[in-house]
């Protein structure tokens, strides 16, 4: 039996554990079953950015008319887009890959790493002991018990990204932040896209209007089915899939739908029940995910869970920063806490979103008395400049201290325009961290402190 001081399961987000273990001199294993880099470099966010980017180009130009532009597009080489994006996926893994092959601090070992006894962990037969192990092993798509999934070749969001040439259809089964990213794409390269989502709105946790604002607009360009349910699928008469879909709530509209291909986008599961937890006493939720504290440690003492393992929020910036508290509070010997409520995202549809704290509904929850302002993109000299009708932002504040709660946007740039509230919340989250600093005119950050100006009790 080999003995570090430090495991480290996972590629991703975990790196940062590993180099800062490293660099203080500390003996360190890593084990990781591929593909190296985790979710986000390979399957995840940035190779579907660059699908997306793409898709909004398209999507702009088809707006421009707005504009007083008539434009067209003459062709959409897919074929390029996903050679760009496949180019980069390559490149990253290969670059990890030299760096850790033939390293003797860290030591890699690929394979699938499970527990065999405490802080014993068994990879391709060979054990490794420490008395310090994190876990960072994400978590991948999961698969909804709809029948007859088994007898198809559906897509998921691991899959989807190997796909060679554009679907003439596709059936996208979940609305979440997934299933609309991928809606968008798809739409913009000119599938014929339908959209399913079993809840009442599509990315059912932001606030209410934006769902709606995302499903009106993503309408123009799509089938979108809500309060509907892919009950039953089988393969289609001369290839693709037949899908039974099932209205709920008593709406009509049942039946059999096909489509070329289907992308199942209904959630992710944690990669914990692949680690035989129950040898060393690590608990789970009820969703299979590691219960971790704020310092991200879990039941049994040295052993921590970050990122997708957790399942706390799952996101890549999250996953980096409790990553790197991690490394500050066991490596440093520090003792810092992660505060979530400040810990922003975005959804990369068309139109874009970004969120950061509350909803109006969670805050009313909690107790606060609530002073809430929504402008428009169009009420800014800008917003009016790009004849912006649908673009929007929302701030909820405490009543009675004016503190930030939350902010939400839906529109052009909300990833970017978020950022000074996201900062602003971390540094003290006083309305006037926001109000205070002059905003260039005529720019579309002009929405912001807008936001402000228009508060109203709800």
């Amino acid at each position: 039996m080999k003995e570090y001081d430090a495991i480290v399961i996972g590629s991703g987000c975990a790196m940062t554990i590993v180099n800062e273990a490293v660099a203080e001199g500390w003996r360190v294993a890593l084990v990781d079953r591929g593909p190296l880099g985790g979710t986000c470099p390979n399957v995840g966010c940035i190779p579907s950015k660059v699908l997306t980017f793409a898709a909004d180009r398209v999507a702009e130009i088809r707006e421009s008319q707005k504009l007083g532009i008539t434009a067209s597009i003459d062709r959409v080489d897919v074929s390029s887009i996903r050679k760009r994006m496949r180019k980069g996926v390559r490149e990253r893994e290969v670059e990890l890959r030299a760096a850790l092959t033939g390293s003797e601090n860290p030591r890699f070992y690929e394979g699938e790493g499970r527990f065999v006894s405490d802080y014993v962990i068994e990879v391709n037969g060979e054990r490794l002991k420490a008395e310090k192990i994190f876990i960072g092993n994400g978590a991948r798509p999961g698969i909804p018990p709809i029948k007859g999934l088994d007898s198809v070749d559906y897509l998921t969001s691991n899959t989807v990204l190997d796909l060679t040439k554009k679907p003439e259809s596709l059936l996208i089964a979940g609305g979440g932040y997934v299933g609309v990213e991928y809606a968008h794409f798809f739409a913009a390269m000119g599938t014929s896209v339908t959209l399913v989502e079993m809840a009442g709105t599509l990315v059912a946790k932001e606030e209410p209007e934006i769902s709606r604002a995302l499903r009106t607009a993503l309408a123009k360009r799509m089938n979108v089915m809500t309060s509907t349910l892919v009950e039953k699928v089988k393969p289609g008469r001369g290839g693709g899939i037949s899908a039974r879909l099932s209205r709920r709530r008593g709406r009509s509209g049942e039946g059999w739908h096909q489509a070329e291909k289907m992308l199942v986008a209904a959630g992710r599961v944690s990669n914990a029940d692949t680690l035989s937890l129950n040898k060393t006493g690590v608990e789970v939720n009820e969703r299979g995910f590691i219960r971790t504290n704020e310092y991200f440690e879990t039941s049994k003492p040295g052993i921590y869970a970050i990122g997708d393992a957790n399942g706390a929020q799952m996101f890549t910036h999250v996953g980096d920063r409790e990553a790197l508290l991690a490394a500050l509070n066991v490596i440093h010997g520090q003792k810092q806490p992660i505060d979530y409520g400040v810990m922003p995202h975005a959804v990369y549809s068309h139109p874009q979103i970004a969120s950061v704290g509350l909803t109006e509904k969670e805050a009313k929850d909690r107790g606060f008395n609530v002073l809430v302002g929504q402008p428009a993109y169009f009420d800014t000299a800008k917003g009016e400049a790009m004849v912006e009708r649908q673009g929007f932002a929302k701030v909820i504040v405490n009543k009675d201290t004016l503190d930030i709660l939350g902010f939400h946007i839906v529109g052009p740039h909300a990833p970017i325009l978020i950022q000074e509230v996201v900062n602003a919340m971390t540094s003290g989250g006083h309305a006037d961290e926001v109000t205070d600093g002059v905003h260039i005119h005529p720019a579309l950050a002009e929405v912001i402190p807008l936001a402000f100006s228009h508060l109203e009790e709800h």
